[in-house]
């Protein structure tokens, strides 16, 4: 059976605010040479050079035939549910649910990190084949985990600018809703979104003191 190589990596696990994006990319094998040059891990590019790519892979992904990518939002509401690593595996699953995971082919996903997921929606599929292969530095060494950093950075840093638009004071056109000096500062002045984690310490400390709830 053709076995299926798909990239997994995420962005947006340590941010206070926003969502976490989770992205999955396959590469086909036999098109390696039509990528842009220059791919990477995304927190080493800069965001020039990270943009641009995005933009090309983004092409690409639109003919089919070179990559296929699916990219997840998970919102606050749900990272406080889930907690934020089975957030993330959760996208993973889905992702791959996504990216079409079809019976007679082998697939085998490559994660950024550590870490296993153990892929449960996947796997209710008794007739497909799943290996998983945790690899650390991994948007270094992989070409599909490469192309997923930058796809699920990306989006995710438009999806925060565009929320900066209505949610503004903030800075996270700028902080990306990590917890800067700015984002503290507007957060005594002004309080929590929706779009907070409160699952996370220093914001379910202000939620506690402020007595706000979802």
């Amino acid at each position: 059976a053709e076995t299926r190589v798909i990239g997994l990596d995420e962005a947006g696990r340590g941010p206070w605010a926003g969502p976490v994006m989770v992205a999955g990319v396959w590469i086909n094998p036999d098109k390696i040479e039509a990528l842009p040059l220059g791919l990477d891990d995304s927190k080493k590019l800069s965001r020039k050079k990270r943009r641009a790519l995005y933009q090309d892979l983004n092409e690409l992904a639109k003919a089919k035939d070179i990559l296929w990518a699916e990219v997840l939002a998970i919102g606050a509401e749900d990272i406080d549910k889930m907690g934020i690593l089975t957030a993330v595996f959760h996208g993973m699953d889905m992702t791959v649910v996504r990216l079409g995971a079809k019976a007679g082919v082998k697939l085998h996903l490559l994660v950024d990190g550590n870490l296993s997921p153990r892929f449960p929606i996947l796997r209710q599929d008794k007739n497909l084949q799943i290996s998983v292969e945790p690899i650390v530095k991994g948007d270094s060494k992989s070409l599909s985990i490469a192309a997923a950093s930058i796809f699920a950075k990306e989006t995710r840093d438009i999806f925060m600018e565009e929320l900066s638009q209505t949610h503004g004071g903030y800075g996270w056109e700028r902080n990306m809703g990590y917890g800067t000096k700015e984002h503290q500062e507007a957060l005594a002045k002004q309080g929590l979104t929706a779009h907070h984690r409160l699952s996370f310490k220093p914001i379910a400390q202000l939620a506690a003191k402020v007595g706000y709830t979802r």
